[in-house]
C-alpha cells in the first residue's frame, strides 16, 4: 500500500463488502485479542451484523478504499438496546494491517462523525482492548476522552483482556 492518501475513498459499506469485512476482521480474531470473537467468521456469520447497518440514521457503516481495494471501515452501531440509550452510539474500526498508522482511522472516523452529525446522537463511546495504544492515540486524537478501564474483563486463549473506554459528545 504505497498510494498516498489523497485516493483514498471513504463511502457507505455495500452487501459486496462483506467478503473484504470479514478477511480484515478475521485477522484481528485470528492474530490479536482486539476483537473478543475466538474463532473465524464466515459471511454468513457476519451478515446479521452487517444488516444492522443503514445509509440513514444513526448506524452507519463506512469503508475505506484505496487504490480499489476496500482497507478498513468504521461504524456507529447500537450501543444497548435500553430505550434509555437511544441518544449513545458505540464506534468501532478495523484496519487492514498494512493501513494502520497512515491517517485512514482518522479520514473514517471524521467522515462517519459528518455523516451521523444530523442525527440525534448525544454520546459516541468505544472500547479499546487494551494494549493497543495506536486505537487509544485515534480516539484521543478524535476528541474521545477516557472514562475508565474494565480490568480483566474478557478472556481469550487463556489470556484476560482490559478495554479502555472512551467518549465523546456530539
Amino acid at each position: 500500500m504505497e498510494s498516498h492518501l489523497e485516493s483514498l475513498i471513504i463511502r457507505p459499506a455495500t452487501a459486496g463488502d462483506l467478503p473484504r469485512l470479514t478477511e480484515i476482521y478475521n485477522y484481528y480474531i485470528i492474530n490479536t485479542s482486539i476483537a473478543f470473537d475466538t474463532e473465524p467468521m464466515t459471511e454468513e456469520d457476519y451478515q446479521p451484523w452487517f444488516e444492522k447497518y443503514s445509509e440513514t440514521g444513526p448506524y452507519r457503516l463506512l469503508m475505506a478504499e484505496l487504490d480499489g481495494k476496500t482497507i478498513g471501515s468504521a461504524g456507529s452501531r447500537q450501543y444497548r438496546d435500553h430505550p434509555a440509550f437511544i441518544e449513545t452510539v458505540e464506534f468501532g474500526i478495523y484496519l487492514h494491517p498494512d493501513a494502520r498508522g497512515r491517517g485512514v482511522g482518522k479520514k473514517l472516523y471524521g467522515a462517519l462523525f459528518d455523516a451521523i452529525k444530523n442525527e440525534k446522537v448525544h454520546l459516541v463511546v468505544a472500547g479499546v482492548a487494551l494494549p493497543n495504544p495506536a486505537s487509544v492515540a485515534l480516539h484521543r486524537a478524535m476528541g474521545f476522552t477516557e472514562v475508565g478501564v474494565f480490568d480483566q474483563y474478557a478472556q481469550k486463549n487463556g489470556q484476560y483482556i482490559s478495554s479502555m473506554w472512551l467518549q465523546k459528545r456530539v
